[in-house]
């Protein structure tokens, strides 16, 4: 295979970082010659395990979408009931839990939950971070964050599904659709901890913000924090629930948030970047492809008698 720029600065920066020896430099650079030049037919033929076939996201990272999972859910299901309490059918969900006042206890109980998992969240990630860097490996593009190649990623993308490119782009270990999802998330649990607190703290609120822009603040936040709740469980059940767990090759589910490990198949095929960082890390994946290209005869860019 004939390595991009790009894919070339990610496999020298990882071989840099992983302190490979000069043999296992050769190794690795035999094997990524050998790749096909045409990387669906890779993924198309490798081995997958459903259960995941390489580490992806720490304990803390899984502990932390569960949590804010299950309470973003819980909270769904008795914010709307509280909202719209004189609903036919928010009164006997309201009395099934005790009544409307037990509901918003549980409500205001689960919003502290959902708090501390976000929390919770920044403190990983800001410590992981700086664990990196301290330790000089820390990459950018590994991160989360956009980068100006989440653009081009997305017009080759879809430049692929209209066909008009063969294969679909080189990217990381974060594409630019679940950065998408990411900040969609981040933005609304904001808006719901911010339009929340003022049904809470309402005179603090009045304290903080001009005379003349308070009551106007507050129907914002009135307004926006049903709306919001009720935009989000349709973002989640029709566009995150999808791509992650039914869109083809993913169906039934993929279990990702419960492992920590990504399939070899989708590895390659949506976070190749990222796939040849396992080349350089992995000797027995380096074994397990040379066997495989071997017994397919899919051999890349160097001939072969």
């Amino acid at each position: 295979m004939k390595l991009s720029q790009e894919a070339r600065e990610v496999l020298d920066t990882a071989k840099r970082h992983n302190r490979v020896s000069p043999e296992e430099d050769r190794d690795i650079e035999e094997v990524v010659a050998l790749l096909p030049d045409d990387r669906s037919v890779l993924y198309k033929n490798v081995d997958s395990n459903p259960i995941g076939d390489f580490y992806r996201y720490n304990i803390h990272i899984r502990i932390q979408h569960l949590l804010i999972f299950s309470t973003f859910l819980l909270l769904a299901f008795t914010g709307l009931p509280i909202h719209y309490n004189t609903a036919f059918w928010a009164e006997p969900f309201n009395s099934v839990l005790g009544g409307l006042e037990v509901t918003r206890v549980i409500h205001r109980t689960l919003a502290a939950a959902m708090i501390f998992a976000m929390l919770y969240h920044f403190v990983t990630i800001g410590l992981g971070s700086l664990l990196k860097l301290r330790a000089r490996v820390f990459e950018l593009r590994r991160t989360i964050l956009p980068v100006w190649k989440d653009i081009r990623d997305f017009k080759e993308d879809m430049q692929f599904f209209r066909g008009k490119r063969p294969v679909r782009p080189e990217m990381d270990k974060f594409m630019y659709k679940q950065k998408i999802h990411y900040f969609a998330a981040g933005f609304g649990n904001t808006v719901m901890v911010i339009s929340g607190s003022t049904f809470l703290f309402p005179d603090v609120w009045a304290s903080i913000l001009p005379v003349e822009m308070a009551s106007h603040f507050q129907e914002m936040m009135r307004l926006s924090h049903p709306h919001e709740a009720l935009l989000a469980l349709l973002v989640i059940a029709f566009w995150h629930w999808y791509n992650v767990h039914l869109a083809p090759g993913r169906f039934p589910m993929q279990w990702t948030f419960l492992t920590g490990k990504i399939t070899r198949e989708h590895q390659i095929e949506e976070h190749f970047l990222e796939y040849l960082r396992c080349i350089v890390t992995m000797p027995e994946e380096r074994s397990y492809l040379r066997k495989l290209i071997e017994s397919k005869k899919m051999w890349g860019t160097q001939p072969h008698d």
